[in-house]
């Protein structure tokens, strides 16, 4: 792979905090219209909901859910045992892939890794949601644009170029918002 290839697949991550989980579910919107039209492509999204109390909600779209995983492992094995050893290799097929899909939903991290979704929980102001994006192809300038139609949000995270996170901050109307550059501790 050349390094221009490489570069293609840098993955962005970008955290923008919103007063409600309208807002976000529109901003959520407005990136799968913007990966429509190849102004970058989703690898992975996250809504982070905090309400008054400070109870946290989190709704990942590309990570295994354990159920969902149980279930399609335990359909694919009993299917494949039923052909190899009948109705008893249905039953232990059922079994066997059911544990197997829910063991892997716990073991397989796609997309934003465990550790970015707490430190994105831990940073969410009560009242309000946060949108973290993980992108790669991302066309700058069609972000920062886009972002204009959502002032009075917060940039919390971004691991963008200097210049491209201040305009970011800036079509956010963010000028008090904390700095986007600061990493979670290693």
């Amino acid at each position: 792979m050349t390094a221009d290839q490489e570069d293609l697949k840098q993955q962005t991550l970008v955290g923008i905090s919103f007063a409600d989980v309208f807002r976000a579910q529109e901003f959520m919107t407005a990136t799968a219209r913007m990966a429509s039209r190849g102004e970058m492509k989703v690898d992975d999204r996250v809504l982070i909901v905090k309400d008054d109390e400070g109870n946290t909600k989190v709704v990942e779209t590309t990570d295994l859910q354990g159920g969902r995983s149980a279930v399609s492992g335990a359909f694919w094995a009993g299917f494949a045992g039923l052909l190899l050893g009948g109705p008893v290799g249905w039953a232990a097929g059922i079994a066997a892939g059911a544990g197997a899909g829910a063991l892997a939903a716990k073991v397989i991290d796609l997309g934003i890794s465990d550790d970015w979704v707490e430190w994105f929980r831990e940073a969410v102001v009560p009242g309000s949601a946060t949108v973290a994006l993980l992108v790669t192809e991302l066309q700058e300038e069609s972000l920062v644009e886009e972002a204009r139609r959502f002032t009075g949000s917060h940039l919390v995270y971004a691991n963008l170029e200097d210049g491209v996170i201040d305009r970011l901050a800036e079509a956010l109307g963010d000028d008090d918002g904390p700095d986007a550059r600061v990493e979670p501790d290693a």
